[in-house]
């Protein structure tokens, strides 16, 4: 039995080359244009020209893009991961709170002894701090 086929060996590895190609392109343009759109210091004009660019010289944009603002991407980037761990870190102190219930006791402890408060003020930060 003999099988014959009308698409050989190297018609296919030559398909899956393109295919993969086309993939990688998508994806480094994708990051090249979140880049751009990223950018405040380029005007809209600047901002439409590299998009235009990149969607219309395809694999020749997306390399002159990196290869002018290859630094620039990753200060950019860092820059972002360095803000949106401040915001987490600022949220993680803010939603933390003071230490626990025996933090505020100990607070309300230290106060009661300097006079600031009375003992029945203490009795009652006391209950709300263990309820």
């Amino acid at each position: 039995m003999v099988i014959a086929s009308s698409y050989p060996f190297w018609s296919i590895f030559l398909t899956m080359l393109l295919v993969f190609a086309w993939v990688i392109y998508v994806f480094i343009a994708i990051v090249v244009l979140i880049d751009v759109f990223h950018r405040d210091d380029l005007s809209g004009w600047g901002k439409a020209g590299w998009t235009i660019v990149v969607v219309v010289l395809e694999w020749l944009g997306v390399l002159l893009y990196l290869i002018l603002n290859h630094t620039g991407m990753s200060e950019r980037r860092n820059k972002r991961a360095q803000a949106a761990d401040a915001q987490v870190q600022a949220y993680v102190r803010a939603t933390a709170g003071s230490g626990g219930a025996a933090n505020e006791i100990s607070t309300a402890k230290q106060l009661l002894d300097s006079g600031v408060i009375d003992q029945d003020e203490f009795d009652a930060i006391k209950a709300k701090a263990l309820a």
